[in-house]
C-alpha cells in the first residue's frame, strides 16, 4: 500500500486520468438505451421514445392600412416680385411744375404723373409750323417752274430738302413739347417719386419708379433633380408668411442652371387683382406633380432586408412574410406616405425585425385598426 501511495505522489497525472475515465463514463451513461422489460407493451415502449420538437412561429402584431389618393409635390422657398417695374427718366429738360400723382397711389396707364415747365416750347413749335409753311410753299413754286423748265432739277432738290427739315423740326419740338408730361406706362402703383415741385431736371434724370402687381410674382429655385417634373402652366400651392394661401401656375422655367447655385429659376404668378398683396413677402411653394393612392406609416415601421434596402414587411398569403421596397410619395411631419399599394394591406407594425422575407409567423391583428 505504501508503495501506491508513493508512486502516485510521484505520478499524480494518474489520478488526474482516473478521474477523466470516470466522468467520462458518467456522461456517456445517460445516452445509452434503457432494456424494455419484458413485462412492458410495445406501444408504451413506443411512447417512450421522445417525440420531435417543432419551434415556435414568431408573433408580430399586423396592422390593416387603406391606400388614400396622395398629392405628390415639390416643396420650394420663394419670394413675392412685381410683374413689372420701370423707372421713368425726364426726356426733356426743364423744371418740376407740378406733381400729378402721390406717392403709393395707384395710376392708370397714360395716366400723367408729373408736369415740366413748359418754358418756350410753345413758341417754338409755332415759329417752326410758320417756316414749314414757307417752306411747303416754296417747294411747290419750284415744283411748277421745273415743270415749265425755268428752274433747274438742284434747285429743286434744295427746296425740297429745306421742306423736309422744317418737317423734322416741326416734329421734334412737338415730341418736346409733349416729353413736359410724363406718364405712366402702365397700370400700377407710384412706388417712389424721385423728384419735388421746383426741382431741376437734366435729360435721363429719374423721376419715379412704377410697379405692377398684377398679377404676382414668386421667384424661386429648383434642383437639377428636379428640373424634368417642371412644365409651363404647371398648378402650384402657394403659402404666403402673413397666413395667405391661393393657387398660382408656373408661367417661366430657365434653361440654363445658375454656375454658383446649380439650381434653375422659376416664376409663378398668382392673381392679385386689387394689388393688395406686396412685392418682397417669403412664400412657401408646392409645385403639383400627381396624385397617386398611397399609405401613411410612421418611421417606426420601416425595416431594412437582408440587402440593407429600406422598405415595411407586410403580411401575405398563409401568414408569410413579405418586404416591400419603398416608394416615397410624400414626407410629412409626423410620417411618410409610400406608393406601391392600390389596395388594402396589412403591415407589420411590431416584431418587423426580427422575421425575414417568406417567413411564416404568428399574426396579431391591431387592435383598433381598420
Amino acid at each position: 500500500m505504501a508503495s501506491i501511495k508513493q508512486a502516485l505522489s510521484k505520478r499524480p497525472w494518474i489520478i488526474s486520468l482516473f478521474i477523466l475515465a470516470l466522468l467520462s463514463l458518467w456522461l456517456f451513461s445517460g445516452y445509452l438505451p434503457s432494456a424494455p422489460s419484458a413485462d412492458e407493451p410495445a406501444g408504451q415502449q413506443a411512447e417512450a421514445k421522445p417525440a420531435n420538437i417543432t419551434p415556435p412561429l414568431a408573433k408580430v402584431i399586423v396592422e390593416q392600412f387603406t391606400p388614400q389618393p396622395v398629392t405628390r409635390t415639390i416643396s420650394l422657398y420663394g419670394r413675392t416680385a412685381p410683374d413689372r417695374q420701370a423707372t421713368l427718366g425726364a426726356e426733356v429738360s426743364g423744371t418740376v411744375e407740378k406733381l400729378l400723382v402721390r406717392k403709393g397711389q395707384r395710376a392708370k396707364t397714360g395716366q400723367p404723373l408729373l408736369q415740366l415747365a413748359k418754358a418756350d416750347r410753345e413758341l417754338q413749335l409755332l415759329r417752326a409750323k410758320a417756316l414749314l409753311k414757307v417752306r411747303d410753299q416754296e417747294f411747290k413754286a419750284a415744283q411748277s417752274l421745273r415743270k415749265r423748265g425755268l428752274q433747274g432739277e438742284v434747285a429743286l432738290s434744295q427746296a425740297e430738302a429745306a421742306l423736309i427739315e422744317a418737317k423734322a423740326d416741326v416734329r421734334s419740338l412737338q415730341i418736346a413739347l409733349d416729353n413736359t408730361v410724363i406718364y405712366a406706362p402702365f397700370d400700377g402703383i407710384v412706388e417712389t417719386l424721385h423728384v419735388e415741385q421746383g426741382d431741376y431736371l437734366g435729360v435721363g434724370d429719374p423721376v419715379a419708379s412704377v410697379v405692377d402687381l398684377d398679377p404676382l410674382v414668386i421667384n424661386a429655385d429648383i434642383s437639377e433633380r428636379h428640373i424634368d417634373k417642371v412644365y409651363l402652366n404647371q398648378p402650384a400651392d402657394i403659402n404666403l408668411v402673413t397666413g395667405f394661401s391661393t393657387q398660382g401656375e408656373l408661367r417661366y422655367r430657365a434653361s440654363v442652371a445658375s454656375e454658383q447655385t446649380n439650381t434653375y429659376p422659376i416664376e409663378i404668378e398668382i392673381p392679385n387683382p386689387d394689388m393688395t398683396l406686396t412685392a418682397g413677402i417669403s412664400a412657401d411653394v408646392e409645385l403639383i406633380l400627381e396624385t397617386k393612392p398611397a399609405i401613411k406609416v410612421t418611421p417606426s415601421m420601416l425595416a431594412l432586408d437582408e440587402a440593407g434596402n429600406l422598405g415595411i414587411k407586410t403580411l401575405a398569403a398563409q401568414d408569410t412574410v413579405a418586404f416591400h421596397p419603398i416608394s416615397l410619395v410624400k414626407v410629412e411631419p409626423d410620417g411618410v406616405w409610400l406608393g406601391g399599394f392600390d389596395s388594402p394591406v396589412n403591415i407589420i407594425t411590431v416584431g418587423q425585425g426580427f422575421v425575414r422575407d417568406g417567413d411564416n409567423v404568428e399574426a396579431v391583428q391591431q387592435l383598433g385598426s381598420e
